[in-house]
């Protein structure tokens, strides 16, 4: 395995990590909504995506992928992949759930497992492509 093949794949163990903090994040959320609240479907999911994002997103930012990049235009790209998938989850799974009486947490864990995937190539290959290991974290420590 080369430096960099070994790079690539610490890299994907760390945005996994970190996913699944992210998922710990909506699936709490979403639950605390759904069952305490007792909204519908979309609004849960909403809310709960939307955390999800933000904490994946900041964390992966710095330790994943550190990047110096700046955080404004990063943070556009990624609203920008969440413009679409969100309203396609949203609608979907709210046809799911709603109409088709699909369990909502299934529905919610399917659209977490394609979140999950395509955000990371995404991230990996658009977002943070040309600053990977740009920031303090990825610069050789002096003695």
């Amino acid at each position: 395995m080369t430096i960099e093949q070994r790079k690539e794949a610490i890299r994907a163990i760390k945005f996994t990590i970190i996913s699944i903090s992210a998922g710990l994040v909506q699936i709490s959320s979403f639950t605390l909504l759904n069952e305490l609240i007792k909204w519908p479907y979309w609004p849960c999911y909403l809310i709960s995506i939307t955390l999800s994002v933000l904490w994946n997103f900041t964390i992966n930012r710095r330790y994943t992928f550190k990047s110096a990049n700046n955080v404004p235009v990063a943070m556009a790209k990624v609203l920008a992949f969440y413009a679409v998938f969100t309203p396609i989850t949203l609608f979907g799974g709210n046809h799911l759930v709603e109409v088709m009486h699909w369990n909502e947490y299934l529905v919610t864990a399917l659209t977490m497992v394609l979140n999950f995937v395509l955000e990371f190539l995404f991230q990996r290959y658009y977002v943070f492509k040309k600053s990977l290991d740009t920031n303090d974290l990825a610069q050789p420590k002096g003695d």
